[in-house]
């Protein structure tokens, strides 16, 4: 519950900066290719906060403008969900022994198109939807799952920033998970 809290705080504190800022109000120009490198950290939701409580990411956008209201994107990258430490204790009449084990950590690569919408200066909705491709399994020996991803997310963008929140859903081969993610990227037109 402390790191939700925290994430929460560290995405409004990120965006009143942000929105302090001087900042040009257009961003996405009509017919005009941005790329965009960003990182981000999420909190797992679903069977995925059963092993881990932290989601670190690292990701590429090309975005092209269709209107000044409106962009299409494609992304991808890596996620890791990293592997909780988990502690059993067992005592018998002699002694008590305590066992920390590290789960395993599970890798995602993502490819996503979507769309963002401006509904203000610099204020945008989008969607996302694709597919999520498990670098290693869970459990060690099992499958790696490809999943299907839908992402609402909500956002603010300039020029050259674009912070942005967003649930994640990872879903299929019955077994669901996701994350809420928040994103800082740098991004730039591509001449």
């Amino acid at each position: 519950m402390k790191n939700r809290i925290k994430l929460i705080a560290i995405a409004a504190t990120a965006v009143t900066i942000f929105f302090a800022s001087n900042v040009k109000a257009q961003t996405t120009p009509p017919s005009v290719w941005r790329f965009g490198v960003g990182i981000e950290g999420g909190i797992p939701t679903g069977n995925a906060h059963d092993i881990s409580n932290f989601e670190l990411g690292g990701t590429a956008r090309l975005q092209y403008g269709l209107s000044k209201n409106l962009a299409l994107t494609l992304t991808s990258g890596y996620y890791n969900f990293f592997g909780k430490t988990y502690t059993t204790t067992f005592t018998d009449a002699s002694s008590t022994t305590t066992i920390s084990v590290k789960g395993r950590s599970l890798g995602m690569i993502p490819v996503k198109a979507g769309v963002k919408g401006f509904f203000t200066d610099n204020l945008y909705i989008g969607g996302e939807v694709g597919a999520g491709f498990e670098v290693h399994s869970i459990v060690d020996g099992g499958e790696k799952d490809t999943k299907l991803i839908l992402s609402p997310a909500i956002g603010w963008a300039n020029s050259t920033w674009d912070v942005g929140v967003r649930y994640e859903n990872f879903s299929g081969q019955s077994n669901n998970y996701g994350t809420v993610a928040l994103r800082l990227a740098y991004g730039f037109p591509i001449k």
